[in-house]
């Protein structure tokens, strides 16, 4: 049996919701015959040892995990992925449009559109704990085919037709 493809999961331990991203993502990674191996960072320093150390592993491509400190670190991200020539995905469209490769997650401007429409239901004397949890129902899937160019990635047409943004 060949050895399966080694992704980095990059995590920052500080963001509580990585257990359960970590574990979601064995789950996927098994059912498609891929190994993950995580790596952690919570300080610019510690990016750019993750991203040495996952370029010495033979790691294929690289999630990032969503959380505060990354999104605060999106240009040094980018270019870590750039630098190690490590194709990246992330969690929301501001990465694919700062310049990696792919990004998928819920819509943030759908997620502001569901706040001002809870906003408008508590204004009209609906309480708060009576109101719904919503789960995101639009997520975005964006593809920098300048980026995937840049690392001899060809992406599929299906792919690119099922993208909601391409960015050249």
């Amino acid at each position: 049996m060949p050895q399966a493809q080694l992704i980095g999961v990059l995590v920052a331990l500080s963001f509580t919701g990585t257990a359960r991203q970590v574990e979601e993502l064995n789950a996927a990674a098994a059912a498609q015959h891929l190994q993950i191996r995580i790596f952690n960072a919570s300080s610019a320093p510690e990016l750019e040892a993750a991203f040495a150390d996952m370029a010495k592993a033979g790691v294929g491509a690289v999630d990032i995990a969503a959380g505060p400190f990354f999104n605060g670190s999106r240009s040094q991200l980018v270019a870590l992925s750039a630098r190690y020539s490590l194709p990246s995905m992330f969690g929301t469209r501001q990465f694919a449009e700062a310049g990696g490769l792919i990004a998928y997650g819920a819509s943030v401007e759908e997620g502001y559109r569901q706040l001002g429409v809870y906003a408008g239901r508590i204004l009209k004397g609906e309480k708060p704990g009576d109101l719904p949890v919503v789960q995101p129902s639009k997520f975005d899937l964006v593809i920098n085919r300048k980026t995937a160019r840049s690392l001899g990635i060809e992406i599929p047409p299906t792919l690119l037709a099922t993208a909601d943004e391409v960015i050249d």
